[in-house]
């Protein structure tokens, strides 16, 4: 059931973004990324606001703890890699592939189980060794493989229909949007597709900080705090080899992170501090040092965040500039722009 406290849907309306990075090329700004950004303090205030972050928007792929925290709800008895996994944008490596066969065999089913589109590995590398290998797209190696098969586990498990699970009106589709209300302290603003074809559930950037403050802080045990530890101790699970969101959890103690699509980031720390990140045109090279930026302004030792303040822009082969967040983001310890 939906509890009367919720707050009312965010509006749907064109976000009014604000410029979030810079692209300096030997000390002229040549390009801008315009975005969202928010930031909680412990208390669940907001510490600080750029851009829009109470328009309706598409979280994406950094929606899938709050997910998968309903699906923990709803009686999925995974842990540790596999719930990970369930949670996971994976790139398409062997233990992203061999975990979610774990997933469907525990469940009784196989990949022809599942309805997510057939895809390519995500992960630059093993996509190009499955081309050279000659291997087709499959729905396993689609970096969603995992959630999906959780999805169909989870539906086992409640006597719920399988063929259907894709279904906004299913019950599983109908539990994991209570949760999503549940964690963002907010009604849903509307429903679409994924790119996966699972339900995708439109919120603010504030309400999906809310999400992950809930799940960071969640007393031990319950299914938040079980998704929480599962993705921070397996981050690699939920990602790949070399994917800087897993390399983000593992040089700030405690983070648990998420990306999606079209340049989203949430993280949350066990204190409840949390951030969302929104690149207005998707851009990930605007996203990484955003996000870095805005978890230093919310107190994030700024030394553990170096490696992701922007690669450098190159000239000749040679360092001439970076894309650099703006000045209310940016701590004085950040790398300079040629």
């Amino acid at each position: 059931m939906y509890t009367s406290s919720l707050a009312d849907a965010p509006a749907i309306r064109e976000p009014q973004h604000a410029p979030v990075a810079h692209l300096v090329r030997g000390g002229v700004t040549e390009g801008v990324h315009h975005g969202s950004v928010v930031v909680l303090d412990t208390d669940g205030r907001v510490g600080l606001r750029l851009g829009d972050i109470e328009a309706a928007f598409y979280p994406r792929s950094a929606l899938k703890p709050v997910q998968a925290v309903a699906m923990v709800r709803a009686g999925l008895p995974l842990d540790g890699e596999l719930l990970s996994l369930a949670a996971a944008s994976h790139s398409g490596e062997e233990r992203h592939l061999a975990g979610t066969r774990r997933i469907l065999e525990l469940a009784g089913l196989t990949e022809d189980d599942l309805r997510n589109v057939p895809d390519l590995p995500f992960g630059p590398a093993v996509r190009d060794a499955w081309v050279r290998e000659g291997r087709p797209p499959g729905r396993l190696a689609q970096n969603c493989s995992g959630k999906h098969a959780a999805m169909l586990y989870t539906c086992r498990l409640n006597g719920w229909p399988l063929d259907s699970y894709l279904d906004p009106e299913h019950p599983l589709q109908q539990a994991i949007a209570e949760i999503v209300e549940d964690l963002t302290g907010q009604r849903i603003a509307r429903v679409t597709v994924d790119g996966c074809g699972a339900p995708l559930f439109s919120v603010s950037l504030h309400g999906l900080a809310r999400a992950a403050a809930r799940i960071t802080t969640a007393a031990p045990g319950t299914p938040e705090a079980r998704l929480a530890d599962a993705v921070r101790r397996h981050p690699e699970l939920a990602s790949g080899s070399g994917r800087d969101v897993a390399a983000l959890m593992r040089a700030v103690p405690g983070l648990l992170a998420k990306d999606g699509f079209e340049g989203v980031e949430v993280a949350a720390l066990p204190d409840g501090r949390a951030i969302a990140v929104k690149i207005a045109d998707g851009a990930d090279r605007a996203r990484v040092p955003v996000a870095a930026a805005a978890l230093a302004h919310a107190g994030v030792d700024p030394a553990l965040l170096t490696e992701f303040a922007g690669e450098p822009l190159l000239g000749g082969g040679v360092p001439v500039g970076r894309v650099r967040p703006v000045r209310s983001l940016t701590p004085t310890s950040w790398p300079a722009c040629a």
